[in-house]
């Protein structure tokens, strides 16, 4: 069976809960409206649809909008050789749903690090506790209302105090523009949230101009007749 065929069974199985297929590039995607059922339905995914491998778990912030949080399971058979995408809304005010670690032991992880950077609960998790940051670290890096340098955390002789030092930066990249040049990472102002032209891009122009050597320090050699 081709990957939508698998993608309209799990369908026809959970049909008040599962909305689709949907296809982007030749990959299938199903929505889920229930997030309390997320187990039950990567369970028969896996025991009847041979989905035997969890490829990954991400999250998504559309910050801003309402449910805020997006949960994105990536399946794969190693059977038949067909990928699955689900996706399951989840509000702020819950910021929960339960794991599917009791059906693949590689869920425990991802799970973490979203708990972690994200800071969505899985109920039912065996283990559920911070895997980058350091147990009692308020914030949740990965969350669009955070900072990219960084906050200041009063955790003395734990871990940093102020936002971490990025040299150059820290830099974002600007969708559209005329060519490659334009779309350069530019450097954000935390302060104001405003975009600037990279230093480096705005003395391109004289960089390639300029005559000798373009690395240094040192005299510029006269250009060659």
């Amino acid at each position: 069976m081709s990957a939508l065929e698998y993608a309209k069974k799990l369908q026809a199985q959970f049909p008040s809960v599962i909305g689709g297929p949907d296809e982007f590039r030749g990959e299938w995607t199903l929505q889920i409206s229930d997030a309390e059922r997320i187990a039950e339905i990567c369970a028969f995914a896996k025991k009847d649809l041979g989905f035997d491998y969890l490829v990954d778990i991400s999250s998504i912030d559309n910050y801003g909008d309402d449910p805020r949080f997006e949960v994105v399971y990536e399946l794969y058979g190693y059977g038949h050789h067909c990928h699955l995408r689900l996706k399951i809304q989840v509000s702020e005010e819950k910021s929960e749903l339960p794991t599917v670690s009791t059906i693949w032991r590689t869920a425990d992880w991802h799970e973490r690090e979203i708990y972690d950077m994200m800071g969505l609960r899985f109920r039912g998790h065996p283990d559920l506790r911070r895997i980058l940051m350091w147990e009692g670290y308020p914030y949740f890096p990965l969350r669009k209302d955070f900072p990219l340098a960084g906050k200041p955390t009063d955790l003395p002789e734990v871990a940093f105090t102020k936002p971490a030092p990025l040299e150059g930066g820290p830099f974002v990249t600007i969708a559209g523009g005329k060519d490659t040049v334009a779309r350069e990472p530019r450097v954000r102002i935390p302060e104001t949230d405003a975009i600037e032209t990279n230093a480096r891009l705005e003395r391109r122009q004289d960089i390639e101009e300029a005559p000798g050597h373009a690395h240094g320090p040192g005299p510029i050699d006269a250009p060659k007749k």
